[in-house]
């Protein structure tokens, strides 16, 4: 199955007008979710730009700091990925360039693993959503109004009607919401 998952302010947006995350550092608690999931993925469809953010993972050993923080290093340095760009970019370890349209893409990392496969960067994202390829979401919501930026959903051109399966409020106001996409297909 295919799933997004991103940190987004209260109105929406997933970075603030200036491209900005520094808003979404998550707690102790909520990092343990985030490796939690990241551990049980069978790989990633990623673009640029947030591929360059998370190389940090894999490339500068101070990030190691806590056993928490190595843990989540390991996962994602071991975690295959596609990576979308228009130009060029640097790939590390377990990355590979992304040769053929998203949707094949999602199809063949999906036939590769057993697991379930996350896609990130908000363009990127709302690529697969609009396409219809998205079937579970995790929105975490953070108790931020921003008034502007990148917006989580993108917007489309019919309702999409999504299935509430969970809600989780954490420690920081941050609140879970987990959801079924009913209208995306079984991709496998």
């Amino acid at each position: 199955m295919l799933q997004y998952s991103m940190t987004a302010s209260a109105d929406g947006y997933i970075n603030d007008r200036t491209g900005s995350i520094d808003w979404t550092e998550p707690t102790d608690e909520l990092f343990g979710v985030h490796l939690d999931r990241v551990k049980r993925l069978g790989g990633h469809l990623i673009g640029r730009r947030l591929y360059q953010e998370m190389l940090v993972w894999e490339t500068d050993p101070s990030i190691r700091s806590t056993p928490a923080f190595t843990e989540f290093a390991e996962a994602w340095t071991a975690l295959p990925k596609v990576v979308f760009s228009r130009g060029p970019v640097e790939l590390r370890g377990n990355a590979r360039l992304a040769t053929e349209p998203l949707a094949d893409e999602i199809r063949a990392m999906l036939a590769s693993t057993e697991a379930d496969v996350e896609i990130g960067g908000a363009n990127l994202a709302a690529q697969a959503f609009t396409l219809g390829l998205i079937a579970d979401i995790h929105l975490f919501r953070a108790p931020m109004v921003l008034g502007g930026g990148t917006p989580f959903f993108p917007p489309v051109a019919a309702e999409v009607p999504l299935e509430l399966l969970e809600t989780r409020t954490f420690e920081n106001g941050v609140i879970l919401e987990h959801y079924r996409v009913p209208s995306a297909p079984a991709v496998r």
